[in-house]
């Protein structure tokens, strides 16, 4: 019987297959498991200590890069020193002791924006602290993000209305403008933002509000009433407590700024408050000292200057090709005993477009808001302002300032003219114009109604203490019976001189029974005795 060999090629082929099915098998279950590999850099914690640690063992880390402690607390890689690098935590360091282990994310700090963070109060981190649930977004944006470029950029055209006659009439913001409030502690600040914030209900502006560094008791009072007013709606909250971590009150500006940035690219107009950029100054001082910084003057920083104006340079008006929103800044500083030459003031002086200084002497006066008229200016908002504002107030401004300067002046007991006294007279029943209570903003045509009647004299005849009575009836005459000349006002056109003629009258009928009191004298009003019981002392 002949023996039968194998067929060499047939058995390679069959080799051959058996070795591509068991490929594919193998492919197949790879494909099933879905491995994810991945490269990972960590490092070790050397100490740790009020708000930042050193780390070891990170050399590829990047400035500004995201590292991730043991227990999912975060940090910013500050500090890129040889061996070492510092990180700026943005949590509690108590959890982070020496010898943790610490990772690159790859990635920089960022947070969720969207419409569904109108009406919701949260941290830095975009953590919900409302007790609402968590946070509805779109998308996430890195915090530090770059200014627009000049060429997107377009001219500020549009009054932002602030609803306090002294702002939108002597020193108006424009829609796109940097407006720095100033002033020592507790003369009314944060109430001018306030007031501004409520007076968007019906403007279709978007606010955010940062708070930094405040008392929660403060914060959670401002709040309230927000929701009080129904401005919650349209306002967003980010806050960054004093007792919290220096890092989350170092990014809390940058963050609110990005979450403000998509409303704008969206066309909207949004007015953003910085309370305040003093205690984010001091923040960023601790951690740099912290960190072996360099200091400068007054222990700052050398970069001190950049980490605002890299901030504020973000608030513009957009030109439509781009989404024509705007971004409308008003960031608030404390100055001490009225010194407002110091480094941080100056810094911010200088990059802003004008500035509300609030005076100690006018708010223990009560003239509230202590807003000094002389030391504020507004580089950019008169061109913006509707022209029934020029129409009316003209050479007011430099005719207030010469009133202060006169009034000081009588205050030594020198003997008067008559032409002076009734400037001094009359430059007290505009100041008396000028105050007006908290939480009361004013519409465009009530304002111009008020102002108009004491530009015109109508209030000379009258005691001091009695305006705001009077005030408050020419206003709703006005208002009442002239709806056709307040839409005129209201839409930007400008007053003919019968328009203003009728404002007058109305505004002299409705005053009929008030003008008849005795006319002030210097000093005989018991606002006037206080002032100079003041003074004298």
């Amino acid at each position: 019987m002949a023996d039968h060999k194998p067929d060499r090629g047939s058995l390679l082929d069959s080799l051959r297959g058996a070795v591509d099915g068991a490929e594919q098998a193998l492919d197949r279950a790879l494909k099933e498991v879905g491995t994810d590999l991945r490269v990972e850099e960590s490092g070790t914690v050397i100490s740790t200590g009020s708000g930042i640690a050193l780390v070891s063992g990170l050399e590829g880390v990047r400035a500004d890069e995201l590292v991730e402690f043991a227990g999912g607390i975060t940090g910013i890689a500050f500090n890129l020193d040889q061996g070492q690098v510092g990180v700026i935590m943005l949590g509690s360091s108590e959890n982070v002791v020496s010898g943790d282990r610490v990772r690159r994310t790859g990635r920089v700090v960022d947070i969720p924006v969207g419409e569904g963070l109108l009406g919701r109060v949260i941290d830095a981190s975009a953590a919900p602290l409302d007790n609402m649930g968590p946070v509805s977004f779109k998308e996430r944006r890195p915090v530090e993000r770059e200014a627009p470029p000049i060429m997107a950029r377009s001219p500020v055209t549009e009054p932002l209305q602030t609803g306090l006659k002294v702002v939108d009439a002597l020193i108006p913001v424009g829609r796109g403008q940097r407006e720095l409030i100033l002033g020592d502690r507790q003369i009314g600040k944060t109430a001018i933002a306030l007031d501004t914030i409520i007076n968007q209900a019906d403007k279709d502006v978007l606010s955010v509000y940062c708070s930094i560094g405040q008392q929660g008791a403060d914060v959670a009072k401002f709040i309230a009433q927000l929701r009080d007013y129904g401005a919650m709606e349209y306002t967003t909250v980010v806050v960054a407590s004093g007792d919290g971590p220096p890092g989350l009150r170092f990014i809390a500006p940058y963050a609110a700024t990005t979450i403000a940035e998509y409303y704008m690219e969206q066309g909207r107009d949004v007015l953003i408050i910085y309370d305040d950029l003093t205690l984010h100054a001091r923040a960023y001082r601790e951690l740099s000292l912290l960190l072996e910084r360099p200091p400068g003057r007054e222990a700052y920083p050398g970069d001190i200057f950049y980490l605002h104006s890299r901030l504020l340079e973000r608030s513009t008006h957009l030109r439509e090709e781009y989404g024509g929103g705007s971004l409308t800044a008003l960031p608030i500083i404390e100055t001490q005993a009225q010194n407002i030459s110091a480094y941080i003031p100056t810094n911010l002086i200088s990059i802003t477009d004008g500035q509300i200084y609030l005076s100690p002497d006018l708010f223990q006066r009560n003239h509230l808001p202590a807003i000094d008229v002389g030391k504020s200016v507004s580089r950019v908002g008169g061109k913006t302002q509707l022209p029934a504002y020029r129409t009316v107030t003209g050479d007011l401004r430099l005719s207030y300032a010469q009133f202060e300067e006169l009034e000081m002046f009588a205050r030594f007991g020198t003997r008067l003219d008559e032409k002076t006294s009734q400037t001094i007279e009359r430059g007290r029943r505009v100041r008396k114009v000028l105050t007006q209570p908290e939480l009361q903003p004013l519409t465009i045509p009530e304002q111009i109604a008020a102002l108009l009647a004491v530009t015109e004299g109508l209030y000379d005849q009258m005691a001091v203490d009695n305006i705001p009575v009077a005030e408050k009836k020419v206003r709703q005459a006005v208002t009442s019976n002239l709806p056709e000349i307040c839409t005129k006002i209201e839409s930007g056109e400008l007053l003919s001189e019968e328009d203003q003629a009728a404002i007058v009258e109305t505004a002299r009928n409705a005053l009929a029974g008030e003008s008849e009191k005795p006319a002030d004298h210097p000093g005989n009003s018991s606002a006037e005795k206080d002032e100079n019981k003041n003074d004298s002392s």
